[in-house]
């Protein structure tokens, strides 16, 4: 029962959303809206025409009753009441003028000094009216606002005619126009007030069957429209649109190719058709950046793939094994700036007495990079087993490397040879940042060592060995230009500075911990921008034997 209650609301709500629906209500609503327009415009025109016409006509029944008055003697016919012959025939006459032009009433009035309230001396009543005339001198209060304003500008001579207009609002004699004009003596005094009074039943009549010709011509409107789309719009717009409709539904989901196109359906040069077209050639185009994608998203797979395989090769690499000693302890990271990073570090025993170290950055990133960081650790590493000094190590790394570098590329080292009986390392610079060195009671200083050419510029460079001497308690930070280098959003360096402020915030601690406190501050300082370079680290503590340390 609920799923039938539901279908019928979707079927109604179907109705509503229906473009055929929406389309015919709205040009019914559209005509009705214009037509009621119209209608009222004309109305309106037609209202004010045809009240200038009884207007216009009141007044010349005014002009012609004037002519059976003279106003001379209208002060007596008062006094008299009305008992002259002149007056009753002059009463005959108005009142045969009403019967004839179909008047409802010929007046004649004079106002008190406030007028407020009106004197008839004569009060013409049509025949067919229903009404009793007035008798000479009867006195009323002025109708309203709008009659007591227009007497007082007939009697002041402030105009020489006036009306009132009488058709909306309770009416006693319905709707109506009164004509008035000033009826003035020999000497031009207004003595007294012509009213003319017609009824307004022809407009009345008039206006009603205005209106239900406008709305029967409103209602030919409507279902000449209604044909006219069935018969035009529905064919050549609806029934095209619901193909289209049909077609880009069906493609949503689906994704296959049409049996046929859309422009084989729609046979049209117009928008309708332009459509068709377009959607054909989306369908065409989303089909082939599919299979494009589905290509591209495989080949990216596959490469990701082989990317996180070299990135566990390279960790391998440097996965160093610090040496289960109680003179030394050494701990180094590297954090790529993409899968696989050119940076690299290497500590490893030679002999018993004699531990090689070495911190190198290739330029540039990614795999190219971490082939050659390989191929130079393994050169490095092979030729410290054979020669005891860093220059002469560097010196043939290079030879080998500059021989075939095709793509130029280069690398930074530095190499230190530590004696663990001494304290003493023998090391080279190849390019590569100044170490920082611990000082028992002083802290951590960068040590501006001297620097040679970097490996694989070009061959025949000679590198020089120094020592630097490690008494027990002291250590030795290296590093990669991604450590002073990393920049915040505000596109601000770390620098050096920051890097000896963070390893002065335990220049004693163990060489992970001096790490953590480098990491930590870089990352708070960069925060959420991306990083752009291999960040590597390593320190060395050298703690000394015991006949060292006496």
């Amino acid at each position: 029962m609920s799923t039938k209650k539901n279908s019928v609301k979707f079927a109604k709500k179907s109705a509503k959303s229906n473009i055929s629906f929406i389309i015919i209500l709205g040009i019914i609503l559209m005509l009705v809206l214009f037509g009621t327009m119209a209608q009222l415009l004309g109305y309106v025109q037609f209202s004010d025409e045809f009240a200038q016409e009884y207007t216009e006509n009141a007044f010349r029944i005014a002009n012609a009753a004037e002519s059976y008055i003279i106003p001379d003697y209208l002060d007596e016919y008062l006094e008299k009441h009305g008992n002259s012959s002149l007056y009753r025939q002059t009463y005959q006459d108005l009142t045969n003028l009403c019967n004839k032009v179909n008047a409802r009433f010929i007046y004649v009035i004079q106002p008190d000094e406030t007028y407020d309230n009106i004197t008839f001396v004569f009060n013409a009543v049509n025949d067919d009216s229903g009404f009793e005339p007035y008798e000479i001198g009867y006195v009323r209060p002025t109708t309203n606002d709008d009659y007591k304003l227009k007497y007082q500008l007939l009697y002041e001579g402030l105009s020489d005619k006036a009306y009132v207009l009488r058709d909306r609002g309770f009416i006693e004699t319905d709707s109506h126009i009164t004509a008035m004009i000033p009826l003035k003596d020999n000497l031009g005094k207004v003595r007294g007030i012509l009213c003319v009074q017609r009824q307004m039943d022809a407009l009345t009549k008039a206006r009603f069957s205005y209106m239900i010709k406008m709305f029967v011509v409103l209602l030919s409107l409507i279902i000449m429209a209604t044909f006219l789309y069935d018969l035009f719009l529905k064919r050549y717009l609806i029934k095209p649109l619901r193909k289209i409709t049909k077609e880009t539904t069906r493609f949503a989901s689906s994704q296959c190719k049409a049996e046929s196109k859309l422009t084989d359906k729609i046979n049209s040069n117009n928008e309708i058709g332009q459509l068709a077209a377009s959607v054909d050639k989306m369908e065409s185009e989303t089909l082939t950046y599919i299979d494009n994608l589905t290509r591209v998203t495989a080949e990216s797979q596959r490469i990701g793939t082989e990317l996180a395989v070299a990135a566990g090769i390279q960790q391998g690499m440097l996965d160093a094994v610090a040496p289960d000693r109680d003179d030394v302890s050494i701990y180094a990271t590297m954090s790529p700036a993409k899968e696989v990073g050119g940076d690299f570090y290497d500590y490893f025993m030679i002999d018993d007495d004699h531990m090689g170290i070495v911190i190198a950055d290739v330029s540039g990133k990614g795999v190219p990079a971490s082939l050659f960081m390989a191929i130079t650790k393994m050169m490095i590493n092979d030729r410290t087993m054979i020669h005891k000094s860093p220059a002469k190590i560097l010196e043939a790394t290079n030879e080998r490397i500059c021989k075939n570098n095709k793509l130029d590329m280069f690398i930074t080292v530095w190499l230190g040879i530590l004696e663990l009986s001494t304290g003493k390392i023998l090391a080279a610079n190849a390019g590569h940042e100044y170490p920082a060195v611990y000082r028992n009671g002083k802290g951590f200083e960068l040590l501006k060592d001297k620097h040679g050419f970097v490996v694989g510029g070009m061959s025949g460079v000679h590198y020089k060995d120094y020592e630097l001497p490690l008494k027990p308690g002291e250590a030795l930070f290296l590093y990669t230009d991604g450590v002073p280098e990393a920049t915040s959003a505000d596109n601000e360096l770390f620098g050096v500075e920051r890097m000896t402020k963070a390893l002065n915030v335990d220049p004693e601690g163990t060489p992970e911990e001096i790490l953590a406190n480098v990491q930590d501050a870089v990352d708070k300082f960069v925060d959420k921008a991306p990083q752009f370079d291999d960040l590597t680290m390593l320190c060395v503590r050298y703690r000394g034997s015991e006949d060292v340390k006496k």
